[in-house]
């Protein structure tokens, strides 16, 4: 199988060095010297990394093969995909890849169905899973231990236990404010 490790961003210095948008929780095995990685485009690479360091708080990258501004510039935008064995798992129990939480169905603690993972979206605070509901609308699950409370894999789903409103519209409006009758 294979995943969208990283994004390569614009050339830095003029010895082919390149900033990468890190895509992967696991960038010292994905991105590590040595890796072979295939290219989107695939006219780009493979690309095969040579060197690798922390720079002001961003991953630089050199390449092989590419040794100046122009040759680094020329890779701005390519996607790097690493080839993954799909039953892999992360080290942490708690974590899972993208690709393993895709298709789960999504159901309530009592086993009421709220429909199936299409997209894990990774935003900069939390990731959220969308989930299609079976009547064709989307919901967007915020992915945090409080609200999916377990991911079984073997069992092909994740229950949830999501407050009122976020699911449907059952929303409770709590004010502090009496009424005045006015």
């Amino acid at each position: 199988m294979q995943l969208v490790v990283a994004r390569i961003g614009r050339a830095h210095g003029i010895k082919g060095e390149v900033t990468v948008e890190v895509r992967t929780d696991e960038p010292e095995l994905r991105l590590a010297p040595g890796a072979v990685l295939a290219t989107d485009p695939a006219s780009a690479g493979p690309l095969t990394i040579e060197t690798g360091r922390v720079h002001s708080g961003r991953l630089l990258l050199r390449f092989e093969g590419v040794r100046d501004r122009n040759a680094a510039e020329a890779l701005r935008n390519t996607l790097l995909i690493a080839d993954v064995d799909p039953d892999e798992r992360p080290e942490e129990p708690d974590e899972f890849y993208d690709h393993q939480l895709i298709d789960l169905d999504v159901v309530l603690a009592d086993g009421t169905v709220i429909g199936r993972i299409t997209e894990v979206s990774h935003l900069p605070f939390q990731d959220l899973l969308v989930v299609e509901r079976p009547d064709g609308d989307e919901v967007m699950i915020p992915f945090v231990e409080e609200i999916v409370t377990d991911v079984d894999l073997a069992e092909q789903k994740a229950v949830v236990v999501p407050p009122p409103g976020l699911i449907d519209d059952r929303a409770e409006i709590v004010s502090s404010r009496e009424e005045d009758g006015a």
